[in-house]
């Protein structure tokens, strides 16, 4: 592993990572709703998801997920059903009665939307065969493929940390839940509108 290649690794990631999707929306509604903590375990088990695929494209067993047009599908359409049903949840969020404020979503939850979020989303697999493709031959040594993949895990669990830790900031969560049931319906909307887009993707053959 030479440092050009690496750091080719680490700008396309990066990018990878911050590019606005349901991933963030995700890691926003979850902040909103269930502060710092559930931000940060939303954005470390998402980190988790992510490193899966990447160690599967190391290892190869990735090709099989985008080969195989019956498992890529299903995953493909876990996905879209996954986005619409978070999303609809937001939708059909009710305003709380007095002036409670709405259920604070727990931890499992967070961890159980994170993990799922980044699952169900084989794209991830094309993505890091297309770039370790570029970077890893077979002269490649076991430990570089690894610390490739320990790459894209950490930065995307890095990135959406930050993201869990800026929106959590006490001033800016006060004055987001004072608001939460507009936002829940924004993020519902959201998340309901790029599952749409996923089904379009999926019969379009994109």
């Amino acid at each position: 592993m030479t440092l050009a290649t690496w750091l080719t690794v680490v700008t396309i990631c990066t990018l990878g990572a911050m590019s606005p999707g349901p991933s963030l929306a995700l890691v926003l509604k979850q902040t909103m709703s269930g502060g710092r903590r559930n931000g940060m375990t939303t954005a470390l088990f998402h980190g988790l998801g992510i490193g899966i695929y990447a160690f599967l494209s190391i290892l190869g067993l990735a090709a099989v997920i985008t080969t195989s047009p019956a498992v890529f599908s299903a995953l493909q359409w876990g996905g879209a059903l996954y986005l619409a049903w978070i999303g609809l949840r937001g939708l059909t969020a009710k305003p709380p009665e007095n002036t409670e404020l709405p259920d604070i979503p727990t931890t499992r939850s967070a961890a159980r939307d994170g993990f799922l979020m980044a699952f169900f989303n084989p794209k991830a697999a094309v993505f890091f065969l297309a770039l370790f493709s570029q970077v890893v031959g077979t002269d490649t040594s076991l430990l570089a493929k690894v610390g490739y993949a320990a790459t894209a895990l950490v930065i995307d669990t890095g990135w959406y940390l930050i993201v869990a830790w800026l929106f959590s900031n006490p001033k800016w969560l006060e004055a987001l839940r004072r608001r939460a049931i507009w936002f829940e319906r924004i993020f519902g909307a959201v998340l309901v509108a790029l599952a749409g887009r996923l089904v379009a993707g999926i019969f379009s053959g994109k």
